[in-house]
């Protein structure tokens, strides 16, 4: 199986900045692991969607989606738990 290429959404990039520095090497290690497996343990599929997903990583949780036709995974959201799935 081929690796999926990971992309960020700019939004996504700018809530990463926001995140204390200590947690951010624990979240770009899980989105890391993502290219080779895009739905690993502990991932969850988000209802009323059709490819996406949320996986949690300690008090933050990194919402994306997953294209397995064109093989690419997209980190849409980035946040602490309270604050992730808010508009």
């Amino acid at each position: 199986m081929a690796s999926f290429r990971i992309e960020w959404r700019k939004s996504a990039l700018k809530e990463l900045r926001k995140i204390s520095a200590d947690q951010v090497p624990k979240i770009l290690s899980a989105v890391e692991s993502f290219a080779d497996d895009p739905r690993p343990a502990g991932c969850i599929k988000l209802s009323g969607t059709e490819r996406s997903f949320r996986v949690r990583v300690g008090d933050y949780r990194v919402v994306y989606d997953i294209f397995d036709d064109i093989v690419l995974i997209e980190i849409v959201k980035v946040g602490h738990r309270k604050d992730v799935y808010r508009g």
